[in-house]
């Protein structure tokens, strides 16, 4: 049995693409019905599996979208069931693919910056866009 120290290993993106209208860029969200909040696209790390490949795979199967992953960005800490919780990010930009629905992720958004921001549940997640914003992106 793991220790209750022994921290989860989880990576994701903060996903963008260039905006339908050609004005600047769009943030996808994801919505967990579990929880009922929106967030990045992440998940835990399989046994053996890199942060990298990590991130590449929860976006694809939370988004249906393929990634190219740019810079990296802050690890995430924080507490889950008394647990900590250290979530490798990627800037990332979404490339082909279309999204499903499942049990996990039932919605899918694109969304402008500051409203990504507002949608945003958690207040790590707001910083950590705030953080791949001040990226130049191409």
């Amino acid at each position: 049995m793991t220790a209750p120290t022994t921290p989860i290993l989880a990576a994701g993106c903060v996903l963008w693409r260039p905006s339908v209208s050609g004005h600047g860029i769009e943030i996808a969200l994801v919505h967990r019905p579990k929880w009922d909040d929106w967030s990045h696209p992440k998940g835990k790390r399989k046994r053996g599996e890199t942060a990298e490949a990590c991130a590449l795979r929860e976006v694809l199967e939370e988004t249906g979208r393929r990634c190219e992953l740019g810079p990296r960005l802050p690890t995430v800490h924080y507490t889950v069931d008394g647990r900590p919780k250290e979530v490798a990010y990627w800037w990332a930009r979404a490339l082909d693919g279309g999204f499903v629905p499942t049990r996990e992720i039932d919605a899918l958004v694109w969304l402008p910056p500051s409203s990504a921001h507002h949608r945003l549940t958690q207040p790590r997640d707001r910083a950590l866009l705030d953080t791949a914003l001040s990226i130049p992106h191409s």
